[in-house]
């Protein structure tokens, strides 16, 4: 009987145990399986769920599949989520989205932030992951800034990698890889860890009544 509290302890272990790493799971993680090897990436939908919702619904309409990374910057960034190797756009077919710069992520080194225009609100596909930090590129009182949704939880060597390929411009493109360098897959990689968010009803059509000739 004496041992009995002991199996007990050694089930609460083990309990803490499962619970810790269903814990560090709970997180949707995205694998982007580039050329250059793999990147994962935790995402945080608790801080950014519209952003998050966003990228693995493009992920997962295989948007990102043969994109290159077109724009490449040491000691700043890498972005892709635009363009083909020989630089034709991929439009997405999705809505713009919100703005969540506000949710207290940093662009510290390492995370994944939307690229965007100059309006807050214009994300769409395209983002970046950060090679340095960028504090500079948070919101900033009423600056707008550029919204982290997720981290590299492993292949930042890779990140490293690309950042450091020998770049041209290429017309109106500056910091293009002289080498294409493609994101070959990016795939989900727990989808029970993610949650659709509803997606808004397309706008109606305006019915156009016509004005009688007088």
């Amino acid at each position: 009987m004496r041992y009995i509290p002991i199996i007990i302890c050694l089930l609460i272990i083990q309990m803490g145990l499962a619970a810790d790493v269903r814990g560090a799971s709970a997180n949707p993680r995205v694998k982007l399986a580039t050329e250059k090897g793999d990147i994962v990436l935790e995402l945080f939908p608790a801080k950014a769920p519209i952003s998050v919702d966003n990228f693995i619904k493009h992920a997962n309409s295989f948007h990102y599949d043969g994109l290159i990374f077109h724009r490449v910057i040491k000691g700043f960034m890498i972005q892709s989520g635009g363009f083909t190797f020989d630089l034709t756009p991929r439009l997405s077919d999705r809505a713009p989205i919100t703005n969540e710069s506000k949710n207290g992520l940093s662009n510290s080194r390492g995370t994944i932030a939307m690229a965007r225009t100059n309006d807050p609100d214009s994300a769409q596909a395209q983002f970046f992951i950060n090679h340095a930090g960028n504090s500079r590129l948070d919101t900033r009182g009423g600056r707008i800034g550029y919204a982290v949704f997720g981290k590299v939880t492993s292949g930042m060597d890779v990140v490293d990698s690309i950042a450091k390929v020998r770049t041209q411009t290429v017309s109106a493109y500056s910091d293009v890889p002289v080498e294409p360098i493609r994101i070959l897959t990016a795939r989900l990689l727990n989808p029970e860890a993610w949650t659709a968010l509803k997606d808004p009803e397309p706008v109606a059509p305006a019915f156009e009544r016509p004005v009688p000739l007088k």
